[in-house]
């Protein structure tokens, strides 16, 4: 990677090199689907998940697509349950559930607290509810709508990476020991946490994003995570782009995170994931590709390790 002549990345840079926006509505989630996980416990049940429709979040992450599918102004009160509501109507039933509002949960300013009564009383059925944070939301309003909960609660955060010169490039505005103490409050008050790891961040050559994902699920697991993401990163996003024309980003190899993956499960101190979100984009070769995503799904519901895939492309 060429590290000379980067640019100076900070909100206005980021936000400078966007597109424009996917219209949204206030009262209609943008997606909503039912995808099988495995869960806690170990079994492998369905998970309904639901993309809140919502204010940008304040945080101009580097690497950020969400922002695609946000509007402008704050959500008015009442259209967070109403697309709860909506999204439900209209799912298969699933014993487990995941809110997801291109932002934190606990920000007052993206779901008003007055609202959490009322989507509280709407999920009742579920056994868990995953939101997702940024450590600097996760206080006291966490325990609030947990105690109104029948649901347990679990909270994912993005610890990224725990390269030091990485993680402030990124522009998230946080620390790992912010990513520890918010995962130690959360774990006191018997909410387990989830962590989302991203698979080589610009500035980080094939090998070393392989070891800092590697190191940064060891900080996950080690700070009381229960659960780890591991997100390969990509392009489309306008940062990300203009990074990767400047040769100080390209997106990790499907082979890397096949590593990676393998890694996680190997620590044995939680269930680890891989996103196998746009797959095709990080695989070269037509011949193994559905077989290594097949492998690497297999790998995401049971935990354990099967042999390799054997290609003559050598699984580039």
């Amino acid at each position: 990677m060429n590290k000379l002549n980067q640019p100076v990345i900070n909100d206005n840079w980021i936000i400078s090199g966007r597109g424009s926006k996917n219209s949204v509505v206030h009262d209609m989630p943008y997606a909503w689907l039912v995808e099988k996980e495995r869960t806690i416990t170990g079994e492998t049940e369905d998970t309904a998940i639901i993309f809140l429709t919502n204010r940008e979040c304040p945080f101009h992450c580097l690497m950020c697509d969400l922002w695609k599918n946000t509007t402008d102004s704050a959500s008015p009160a009442g259209s967070i349950p109403a697309q709860i509501e909506y999204a439900l109507s209209r799912l298969p039933s699933a014993r487990h559930l995941k809110l997801y509002n291109s932002g934190s949960f606990f920000d007052e300013r993206a779901i008003p607290e007055a609202d959490y009564k009322k989507i509280a009383s709407m999920i009742s059925h579920f056994d868990t509810v995953l939101v997702e944070s940024h450590p600097g939301f996760v206080n006291d309003r966490a325990l609030r709508f947990r105690d109104m909960l029948v649901p347990s609660l679990q909270v994912a955060i993005g610890l990224e990476t725990i390269h030091p010169d990485v993680l402030r490039k990124l522009n998230k505005k946080m620390t790992v020991e912010d990513f520890r103490n918010a995962v130690v409050f959360l774990v006191r008050n018997n909410i387990p946490t989830r962590a989302f790891i991203l698979l080589k961040p610009p500035f980080l050559s094939e090998d070393e994003g392989i070891i800092w994902a590697e190191r940064s699920i060891e900080y996950a697991f080690d700070s009381g995570t229960e659960c780890c993401s591991v997100i390969p990163v990509r392009p489309g996003n306008g940062a990300m782009d203009i990074l990767q024309s400047q040769g100080l980003f390209s997106p990790p190899l499907l082979k890397s995170l096949e590593k990676v993956l393998e890694f996680g499960i190997r620590t044995g101190k939680g269930r680890v994931f891989a996103d196998l979100w746009d797959l095709e984009m990080f695989s070269s070769c037509e011949k193994c590709f559905k077989k290594r995503r097949d492998r690497l799904g297999y790998m995401n519901l049971n935990q354990n390790i099967p042999p390799e895939i054997k290609c003559s492309c050598n699984n580039n």
